[in-house]
């Protein structure tokens, strides 16, 4: 039970520190998903756009780096399975993509800007939560189990044991599995890379692109330290499991699940069946993180909701956030960096989803204005 309890404490541990730095990095080169995708649509810039696909190409190449070696197993991950719910990837993905817009930025970036001294968030993250948690269990859960996830293409029946785009290039080409994931890696990576860097503003702010590198090998790290430190035996049931995970297999950064987690063990915490997981640390420490950087550079501060009719656009985001994000399996980070590092194909339908449904938004907030 010892080397459990020591597995479990590493794992948590280890993800609070690793997302202490993601939160520092973050609030540091202000990296925003929605943030990128307004400034592309509204002003036609791409710095921070490069940046998230930096980070992005870097997290591919590390975590397939690791899979390759046989490391970690990307095959028990939630992202990988041959079942695709498409239906839900792509409702969950607009929607989160709504919220996120509306209420002025993700779950990430509503945790930074907690740590920064944002009252605002701290209401926005709670109603998140709270949706989440009725997605997971509650009545949003009911609608979601009963209409949304049946809508599934099980790609077994193909003869695929994964959703992957190396599984899916190596069944239409005959090529071997280890070489289709090499030239998708390859060709994704530095395609992502090659984008990002070819600007040359982009690449003489070493802020934002060494941010971006940091921020994917995070992601990487975080599968490491789940799926390879984080593995071992279970002294009760003599198997092999993931440690400290609420999904029971290995994990990187996602946000919006976590947050209702977080909340469920605020609300039971007798309950002796909960415990602080990867997920509610790597939240904690995204808070934490950028609560140090902003002390340090002067930049913390409280704030509020500017009215009462900004209060209520926020909370109508954060419940698209809490509801589109556990459909979709994740949010900017979960899905948009740590789904897509995996290759898999739902990841790519829920990122572009995102984007569809924030620059929808974006579109229209500008019309009525």
């Amino acid at each position: 039970m010892t080397e459990a309890s020591d597995l479990s404490s590493m794992v948590v541990w280890g993800g609070f520190a690793l997302a202490f730095i993601f939160g520092a990095v973050a609030n540091k080169t202000n990296f925003c998903t929605m943030g990128a995708i307004s400034d592309v649509v509204n002003m036609e810039h791409w710095g921070r756009m490069r940046m998230w696909l930096l980070a992005i190409a870097v997290a591919m190449v590390g975590t397939n780096v690791l899979y390759h070696l046989g490391l970690i197993d990307l095959s028990k991950s939630i992202y990988v399975r041959p079942s695709l719910p498409w239906l839900s990837l792509v409702l969950g993905g607009v929607v989160f993509g709504i919220g996120m817009t509306i209420a002025a930025g993700c779950v990430n970036k509503n945790l930074v800007r907690l740590g920064a001294g944002s009252l605002r968030s701290l209401v926005v993250l709670v109603f998140v939560a709270i949706s989440a948690y009725m997605t997971l269990k509650g009545l949003f859960g009911q609608w979601r189990a009963g209409y949304l996830d049946p809508v599934t293409l099980d790609l077994s029946q193909w003869g695929l044991a994964g959703q992957t785009l190396p599984q899916i290039l190596a069944k239409l080409t005959g090529l071997a599995e280890k070489s289709a994931l090499v030239v998708s890696v390859a060709v994704l990576s530095l395609g992502l890379a090659a984008f990002a860097l070819k600007d040359k503003r982009f690449r003489g702010n070493p802020v934002q692109w060494l941010g971006a590198v940091v921020l994917g090998l995070l992601i990487v790290a975080a599968w490491y330290l789940t799926g390879h430190l984080g593995f071992g035996e279970n002294p009760e049931t003599m198997e092999m499991v993931y440690f400290a995970t609420n999904t029971r297999t290995l994990e990187s950064f996602s946000f919006v699940a976590p947050t209702a987690f977080s909340l469920e063990l605020l609300m039971l915490w007798t309950d002796q069946s909960l415990r602080v997981s990867f997920g509610i640390a790597s939240a904690i420490g995204i808070v934490l993180g950028s609560f140090v950087y902003a002390l340090a550079s002067r930049q913390f501060r409280w704030e509020g909701f500017a009215s009462t009719e900004d209060l209520r656009t926020q909370l109508l985001g954060a419940v698209l956030m809490g509801f589109g994000g556990v459909t979709a399996l994740g949010c900017t980070v979960g899905q948009g960096m740590t789904g897509v590092s995996t290759l898999a194909l739902g990841s790519f339908i829920v990122l572009a989803s995102i984007i569809g449904g924030a620059a929808a938004t974006m579109h229209y907030q500008n019309w009525r204005a």
